[in-house]
């Protein structure tokens, strides 16, 4: 049975960004989703900017496709990841969003002509939206996570609509502030004044939040935790402890520890229909005992901003490689390999052969491609398992077909619109678009059906003959140079049936060969690793 009045909760950030609010959001979605109810989560951008595909990775992370085919922030993909879901557009806005969807309502008369205004109407579109995704998912408790912090001016229409909501049923509506408490070198002691400005800052904005979960290093003790207490009117035993960890996946664990779940359900009014983490702890403790390794390189180019490597550019793959290695009963050890490494000293490449795998994920664009090709080639010629993604398949292909299938300066049209074979090459459809300079949301993006080829790898790690994947691309394998590819040895195991666009290619005499257009790694969840990922993940461990 539903729950009589649907439930909200705002997950707000204080002190600094990155602090993990869209872990925190997912754990919290997850442990209320096993107690017996029907949870879904959103991510509200502060961002102008009407979706996150026009977004640098490098400054803003990885862009995750939804199935419908939205690009959003990479906190959707956390969600899904850790609710075991399938979630849509509807779980995602951003500013621009918001008010692009305001003035044309009122360009169509929908105000009644009314004078429309930031306050209250944009708040009151980003409820409307808030509503859509919970009856969309028919969800008993919605958790609403609103990026940045709340020291930060673009956020504020959307305190306005937690502010808002929380007037018109107060029982229904909690705030929850994920803040910094940073623990200085030089002084050795954890600090909880800026966790005291966050707060005030939020009662500026006619807050006051209902927990406060206390990220740092170590857990808050005792003496911090009752000076927030005092400071900030929240009760000692609503100041959850949230200390570093090992993996994002032991956080809903040590929540657990502290009855948050319990804590949320309480302040609602509403008690746990059955508690059951059984299997979500078994696959952390089994990850913990793991005895095995597997080392895996990602050659890529979204690492680095300034001094620092970020790979949140590339956070899906990455969390589908962990789930693989969990469910094959191995740990796992990334490394990140800048492709540009390759394309200044060839002799590098050798560096490669460390590796179990070797995995191209998806980018744009002609920096570090031939980089990418090397590594391709000495994974191909050296027998180490390969995983091309997207991009990936593409220089795969273009690899294939320069050194094997004798066709010198093959490439994509991306790059190279001049080149003699042009093995990857636009989208029909996509021509008229980038003549109009049309970018945004215009890409063949969201779930595509593919059909798999009987007696290949892929058929056999998927185990059926139909699949759905993900996309987010513009150029495909050419089909006028198809024939000549599998005359040489490309083996074409996936087909998009409707259009006739290859999908996935493997070698046959190779460990572990394969490249997909698609990007399987938006479909990984933790208790649910991706089949290809796993499969790969099997022939690296036996290497």
């Amino acid at each position: 049975m539903p729950v009589k009045n649907p439930k909200y909760i705002f997950v707000l950030g204080g002190v600094i960004s990155g602090v993990g609010k869209g872990t925190v959001s997912a754990s919290i979605a997850m442990l209320l989703q096993s107690k017996g109810y029907k949870v879904t989560s959103l991510k509200i951008d502060p961002y102008v900017n009407v979706d996150a595909g026009t977004m640098n990775p490098t400054e803003h992370g990885e862009v995750f496709v939804t199935a419908d085919g939205l690009e959003t922030d990479q906190d959707i993909g956390t969600y899904e990841r850790f609710l075991d879901t399938t979630l849509s557009r509807d779980n995602y806005m951003t500013t621009g969003a918001v008010y692009r969807s305001v003035i044309d309502r009122e360009r169509a008369l929908d105000y009644g002509g009314k004078c429309v205004e930031v306050v209250p109407h944009i708040p009151l579109e980003a409820i409307r939206r808030i509503e859509a995704a919970r009856k969309k998912h028919k969800a008993d408790i919605t958790i609403i996570e609103v990026g940045g912090t709340v020291g930060e001016y673009q956020n504020i229409l959307f305190l306005e609509a937690s502010r808002m909501m929380k007037l018109k049923n107060p029982g229904d509506v909690l705030n929850l502030l994920v803040s910094y408490l940073p623990i200085p070198s030089k002084l050795g002691e954890m600090k909880s004044k800026p966790t005291q400005y966050a707060v005030r800052t939020l009662n500026s904005s006619g807050i006051q939040p209902d927990f406060i979960v206390c990220r740092a290093e170590r857990t808050i003790d005792d003496v911090r935790r009752e000076k927030l207490s005092v400071f900030c009117n929240v009760r000692p035993e609503d100041i959850i402890a949230a200390p570093d960890v090992a993996s994002v996946y032991d956080v809903p664990l040590n929540f657990d520890k502290e009855k948050f779940a319990d804590k949320i359900l309480k302040k609602f009014g509403l008690v746990a229909k059955k508690r059951d983490v059984r299997e979500w702890r078994k696959r952390v403790e089994g990850v913990r005992r793991s005895q095995k390794t597997v080392k895996i390189g990602i050659v890529g180019k979204y690492f680095g901003i300034g001094d620092y490597t970020l790979a949140d550019s590339y956070i899906s793959v990455i969390e589908a490689l962990k789930h693989a290695a969990y469910a094959n009963k191995s740990k796992i050890e990334l490394a990140w390999v800048n492709c540009g490494d390759f394309e200044k000293d060839p002799e590098s490449l050798k560096n490669l052969s460390k590796f179990d795998g070797i995995v191209v994920p998806g980018g744009f664009g002609s920096r570090g491609v031939e980089g990418k090709i090397l590594a391709i080639k000495y994974a191909r010629e050296k027998k180490i398992p390969f995983f091309g993604l997207c991009y990936g398949m593409q220089l795969a292909t273009i690899e294939f077909a320069r050194n094997v299938a004798k066709m010198p300066d093959a490439h994509t049209t991306e790059v190279n619109k001049k080149t003699p074979y042009p093995v990857i090459d636009i989208l029909p459809e996509q021509v008229d678009l980038m003549k109009k300079g049309e970018y945004g949301g215009t890409m063949r993006l969201g779930s595509f059906p593919c059909a798999l080829k009987k007696g290949t790898r892929a058929y056999a790690a998927y185990g059926q003959p139909v699949i759905s994947e993900r996309h987010r691309h513009r150029f495909e394998l050419n089909n006028e140079y198809r024939e000549k590819l599998e005359k040489a040895g490309l083996v074409i195991s996936g087909i998009y049936q409707k259009k006739n666009l290859a999908e996935i290619i493997e070698l046959k005499d190779h460990p572990w060969f394969a490249a997909v257009q698609f990007h399987p790694e938006f479909q990984s969840h933790f208790l649910s690793p991706h089949p290809l990922f796993v499969d790969f993940i099997k022939a690296c461990l036996k290497k």
